[in-house]
């Protein structure tokens, strides 16, 4: 046998065994591309860290509640928090008492997205009787920002109020807080006004930009700000009654000679509705979402289990989608149900700087400025109306539940830190 023959005799049977490693090995076009260094010198970037809550914050409502982290003080039998929570910021608070019975980094100012529209209506509603017609005009829908979650209110339509609180409180519609914040004097004037209420509340962690919530630089809120906010607006008939509100028809176009379309549109609190996926809360009442690029999700709601009444406040969940925030609001209220009567408050909701804490206070006022039409009780306080038909509601109707603003003993609680 030749020599050449002999060298091709030992390539052919060395092919197979060439050949296999390199079948069975990736493609080079395939592999995963390494992830680019971060420092130019082969090491990965490393993971971005979460922001940091500031190391002091304001102390309104109790020395506990300006510190860092997690604040509880479980009695023997109390039920222990839920692990799963991932928010930037929370709060429990009983509705009724004003104690706030767990918090973390209650007071971290953070983007609070259409949360903020809880201060625009407890600052604007009282002043603008329901009845009232008002013609929209371009002027007034030129300043709703781009992205924003609309009702769908069109320029020369009438609307009564009522129909635009409906917007703002259903649909989160950043439409109608500015046709209603033109009936108010102006968005300008608005938001002063906004500011004004905010520091009479003693929510002084608010900074307000725009009106309805809209990210804006230096635009912030607290879990606690929120809570507080909530708690006065559930004060008002009107201002509970639309929180309450799962569905509601809404106008439409209008052709000359017929009469006008309406549509219906849904509450996008999904704990009230249902939607996307998420189970009714039992005893939800609102209060009022909210989800932008710099605030993520924010979630203040208000709940009523027997003779428990609860508000809880979520800002930002760290994991899962757009059904995060209820989530986490729904464990924190399934354990503030638990423990109510088995922790010690790590403070409190304080009352408005002018709020006579001698005793109960005067009734807030509703659309009407008429205390009366608030369902005010013997006591002093006003309904809250947290009426539940099997867990969702079409409306409810004020007086099915009641609070009463048990002010705290002691006027005008200041931050001893920033605020």
């Amino acid at each position: 046998m030749s020599a050449k023959k002999t060298a091709l005799t030992v390539l052919s049977a060395a092919l197979p065994a060439l050949l296999v490693p390199a079948l069975l090995a990736s493609p080079a076009y395939a592999a995963p591309s390494p992830t680019p260094p971060a420092d130019g010198k082969g090491q990965p970037p490393k993971a971005p860290k979460a922001p940091a809550p500031p190391a002091s914050m304001s102390t309104v409502g109790g020395a506990s509640l300006g510190q860092p982290g997690t604040q509880v003080s479980l009695l023997p039998g109390a039920p222990a928090l839920p692990t799963s929570l991932t928010g930037r910021s929370w709060i429990v608070a009983d509705a009724e008492t004003g104690e706030v019975l767990a918090s973390h980094n209650a007071h971290w100012r953070l983007p609070p997205a259409s949360t903020m529209k809880m201060l625009f209506a407890d600052t604007v509603l009282p002043g603008l009787p329901k009845e009232q017609l008002h013609k929209v005009t371009e002027q007034e829908l030129s300043g709703v920002g781009s992205g924003s979650s609309l009702v769908g209110i069109k320029e020369d339509a009438e609307y009564s109020v009522h129909d635009l609180w409906l917007g703002v409180f259903l649909r989160s519609g950043n439409d109608a807080v500015h046709v209603l914040s033109a009936m108010n004097g102006g968005v300008e004037k608005t938001v002063k006004d906004m500011q004004s209420h905010a520091e009479e509340l003693q929510a002084l962690d608010t900074h307000v930009v725009s009106p309805d919530g809209y990210d804006a630089p230096g635009q912030v809120s607290s879990a606690y700000d929120l809570t507080l906010i909530a708690r006065s607006g559930l004060q008002k008939q009107d201002f509970r009654e639309y929180c309450g509100t799962a569905s509601a028809k809404f106008p439409g176009r209008q052709d000359a000679g017929k009469p006008r379309e309406t549509f219906e549109i849904q509450n996008t609190n999904r704990l009230m509705t249902g939607a996307g996926g998420l189970p009714p809360y039992k005893g939800i009442a609102g209060v009022k979402n909210g989800n932008t690029t710099m605030a993520g999700s924010t979630f203040t709601g208000a709940a009523q289990q027997g003779n428990k009444k609860l508000l809880v406040t979520v800002m930002n969940p760290g994991t899962g989608g757009v059904n995060s925030v209820y989530e986490e609001t729904a464990d924190l209220l399934d354990w503030g149900f638990a423990a109510v009567g088995k922790v010690k408050p790590v403070g409190e909701l304080v009352p408005p700087k002018s709020a006579d804490t001698s005793s109960l206070g005067s009734p807030a006022q509703s659309h009407e400025n008429n205390p009366s039409a608030s369902g005010a009780d013997s006591g002093g306080g006003v309904g809250t109306a947290f009426g539940v038909a099997g867990g969702v509601l079409a409306v409810v109707a004020g007086g099915a539940y009641a609070v009463n603003r048990r002010w705290p003993q002691g006027r005008g609680r200041r931050a001893r830190g920033r605020a």
